[in-house]
């Protein structure tokens, strides 16, 4: 059955990439979601290195500001909300909170610290953002259902424009990912590919939006 309420978007089918406004942020790309023997670990998750490297190597060469956003929980606390849900995971301080090995780090890389799903609730990172002049975020990352999503949908509320790379995140399924990426393009931002978004960087800066099919 058609998206009959879908149908009725309207507006930009395009972002024009400008490196000294634009970041990219890395959700959750740690050893408890990715990496065997992590608390709860995403099955594929390591397809998405190749992409991410890549387009984090791209944004660096042209002066992009890349971030990482780290869940991390405390221990020892009375109530975790989102324990409430889900297996106890990213413990501060351990491995498992730990970026996986497989992704480069850059010196300059901002690392933000989050405890519940979003990357801008109750971090720093819109305050990051906003003083480094930053208009656009491009969101790689997992899961895109929860903490891709969430991030992607605060990043809409606080005014950014948003990029979603759709080889550079993963859902917890595929109906999941396509559901999320659909509601992503039609509603929240765009969808496109890591290779646009890098021959963007190098060309005219028009990454275009992907049609995501129902």
């Amino acid at each position: 059955m058609p998206d009959i309420f879908s149908a009725h978007r309207h507006g930009d089918e395009s972002i024009t990439l400008r490196p000294e406004t634009t970041a990219v942020l890395v959700v959750d790309m740690l050893n408890d979601f990715c990496t065997a023997g992590g608390a709860m670990v995403l099955p594929g998750g390591e397809v998405l290195y190749g992409p991410q490297n890549a387009l984090m190597d791209a944004a660096r060469l042209a002066g992009m500001p890349v971030a990482f956003i780290n869940d991390a929980h405390r221990p020892g606390l009375r109530q975790d909300r989102e324990f409430d849900k889900r297996t106890p995971h990213c413990m501060e301080g351990t491995w498992g909170a730990e970026v996986v090995q497989e992704l480069t780090q850059g010196p300059d890389d901002l690392h933000i610290t989050k405890r519940r799903f979003s990357g801008f609730f109750n971090t720093d990172l819109d305050l990051t953002l906003k003083d480094m002049q930053i208009d656009t975020v491009i969101v790689a990352g997992v899961v895109t259902n929860v903490c891709v999503r969430s991030t992607v949908h605060d990043a809409f509320f606080q005014g950014y424009k948003v990029i979603v790379p759709e080889d550079c995140v993963a859902a917890t399924g595929p109906r999941e990912q396509i559901s999320s990426l659909y509601d992503i393009s039609n509603n929240y931002g765009i969808v496109s590919g890591s290779a646009e978004i890098i021959n963007a960087l190098g060309g005219d800066g028009v990454v275009m939006n992907r049609e995501i099919a129902e």
